[in-house]
């Protein structure tokens, strides 16, 4: 479907207007001591909920109730230090003087779901070995390549062996979604397909059913054998309901208690309006938005072109449009992160300041004097396509016509996965460690694959030109965390000058819920899904 800018805030607004406040109070009341906690996000259908195939950030809510981690967050920010973080399925843990060996001690007794036994050691090494399977997992695996050998000893002890140093291995490796721990013998018997619909974690819920409709989403129930504090409600709904104004609908009506917030212009406003009572709980910095230019896309493998764009996009005024969610970003690593550039610190010949003049001009001297045309995909999801419709605006100025082909978010993804987009568009959590962002999105072993298999390397940068692929392993090489920041800053820097991929912004991701529900603990940062095991009516 394509559409343009107008249209689009045009429908939003009237999508709003239509909301009353009759929809409101003459919605359903809650009752008290219900025992399902309905919650809808902006999707049209589950894609998997297996750890290590995950692609769509909606599903990720699923997997963080279904599996535990060998570690977490502190409810629910990221820790000023690796010490902060909270033991888990492990219980101790011992880094080695070079950051290289990770010694992990194991809780015991811990069952998984459904009678497939105790959790011990060769879940945990079956888990990550599987991590590092390029054949069975996808984007993920790039995160879990410095591991080079998992050992046991004995039923409770786990040994990480790296390839390169890791002072904050268990922050960037251990403590997302895609670290939770599977058991090895329901992967055995189901296969590693059935595991994505049929999960065996031992987490607080475990998998009730998978609803015909995809709307309907999935069932979870309270894991009876838990071994840590029960759910506070007995049965979790986790629903995809893609269109904005039925989610919304949904929640002023109680049909559901949390829904998947809009990032969009205006759109927090007009609901805090509806009802005062709403409560918005925002995580920063969120997501990353990211742009990946295909460089296998002719005229893209022109690094005048890419420049061109770079500066005909306005990041200010996106972000200023869908303030105070979203923020700009300089760098790679946002502000907050350690190293991240600042508007202060970034240097000027890659700040990229929007300059139209200077984005014609290198148009005409690359031979497009009168601009160029291309289709470009882009995801139904109010923040992906409000920004890319907003992208489209500024790039009219500069006589560049990119036509948006607007997709649902589950095909969206799952395209732009087989490397089908020109720019790819990404917005992704990651945790406070300066290498990840590189590792998943510039590393060349993390390059798009026809098949699926490949990771988030949209632009194909270290395969189709050189990349920065010698100083990355100089980075995951230095033990000394200052002067592995320096490298990666340096990184950043070539990235830039490459013009491969542009930082947009960070997205602070928005949970909107009924003040008749109290999640038992305030969201402050992390990680763009959060624990709602203690969630309960109140």
């Amino acid at each position: 479907m394509q559409v343009s800018r107008r249209h689009f805030l045009a429908g939003a607004a009237a999508t709003m207007a239509g909301l009353s406040l009759t929809s409101v109070m003459t919605g359903k009341a809650f009752a008290q001591g219900s025992d399902t906690l309905r919650v809808g996000f902006a999707a049209r259908g589950l894609r998997t909920i297996d750890p290590h195939q995950s692609i769509q950030g909606v599903d990720n809510w699923a997997i963080i109730a279904l599996y535990d981690k060998l570690v977490d967050l502190p409810r629910w920010r990221f820790p000023d230090t690796q010490d902060d973080l909270v033991p888990r399925l492990a219980t101790s843990w011992q880094g080695s003087e070079d950051s290289k060996t990770w010694t992990i001690q194991l809780r015991e007794g811990v069952q998984f779901h459904k009678g497939y036994g105790e959790m011990t050691s060769e879940d945990v090494k079956y888990t990550f070995d599987r991590a590092t399977d390029a054949p069975r997992v996808g984007g993920v695996r790039a995160k879990f390549t410095n591991i080079a050998s998992v050992e046991t000893d004995g039923p409770y002890t786990v040994i990480f062996n790296l390839d390169q140093p890791d002072p904050l291995f268990l922050l960037g490796a251990l403590s997302d979604y895609d670290a939770g721990i599977m058991s090895k013998k329901a992967i055995e018997e189901k296969g590693d397909e059935a595991i994505g619909t049929d999960p065996i974690g031992t987490g607080v819920y475990m998998l009730d059913s998978v609803a015909t409709d995809p709307s309907q989403g999935l069932i979870l129930t309270a894991n009876p054998d838990y071994w840590d504090t029960p759910a506070a409600t007995p049965r979790l709904q986790l629903m995809y309901i893609a269109d904005t104004t039925a989610r919304t609908l949904a929640l002023l009506s109680g049909d559901v208690q949390i829904i998947e917030g809009v990032r969009a212009p205006g759109w927090a406003d007009s609901m805090a309006q509806r009802d005062p009572n709403l409560i918005f709980d925002v995580v920063s910095p969120g997501s990353f938005f990211t742009i990946q230019f295909n460089l296998t896309k002719p005229p893209f493998d022109d690094i005048r072109v890419r420049q061109a764009l770079f500066y005909g996009i306005d990041r200010d005024e996106i972000t200023s449009a869908i303030a105070p969610i979203s923020k700009r970003t300089y760098g790679l690593n946002p502000p907050s992160f350690p190293g991240g550039f600042t508007a202060e610190t970034i240097p000027a010949e890659i700040a990229y300041n929007y300059d139209p003049e200077k984005a014609k001009a290198l148009l005409a001297e690359a031979g497009f004097p009168n601009g160029l045309s291309f289709t470009n995909d882009t995801s139904q999801r109010e923040d992906f396509s409000a920004i890319m419709l907003m992208i489209q605006d500024q790039l009219r100025r500069i006589n560049v016509n990119m036509e948006l082909n607007i997709k649902d978010h589950t095909a969206f993804h799952a395209d732009q996965n087989v490397g089908t987009n020109i720019l790819s568009q990404q917005s992704s959590a990651m945790p406070p460690v300066p290498t990840q962002v590189i590792l998943t999105y510039l590393a060349a072993e993390a390059e798009v694959k026809a098949d699926g298999s490949g990771g988030s390397n949209m632009s194909h940068y270290g395969v189709t030109i050189p990349g920065i692929d010698d100083l990355l392993n100089q980075a995951l090489a230095e033990p000394d965390l200052e002067k592995r920041i320096a490298i990666v800053q340096e990184i950043e820097v070539k990235a830039l000058t490459d013009a491969v991929i542009l930082p947009v912004s960070n997205n602070g991701f928005m949970m909107v819920r009924s003040n008749k529900v109290d999640l038992g603990f305030e969201v402050e940062s992390g990680y763009v899904n959060w624990p709602l095991s203690q969630a309960a009516f109140v």
